[in-house]
């Protein structure tokens, strides 16, 4: 989204809070810490797997609540 020219000051981006939490729930992840990997491919699937981690633990929860 581009900023306006008239603004002055900060100004929050509309649904930005959810990409900051996204790379926070990632951060928390031990290997994605530091950069171990030696291939972007490498680094690349550790996050594949953080993230489908993170989606896993959302869908238990949900049907955990429903049930």
């Amino acid at each position: 989204m581009k900023r306006h020219t008239k603004q002055k000051g900060f100004h929050v981006l509309p649904r930005r809070w959810v990409v900051e939490r996204t790379f926070s729930w990632l951060g928390r992840s031990r290997r994605l810490s530091k950069d171990y990997e030696r291939e972007p491919r490498s680094s690349e699937s550790q996050v594949y797997l953080a993230s489908s981690r993170l989606l896993l633990r959302q869908i238990c929860n949900n049907q955990i609540a429903y049930e």
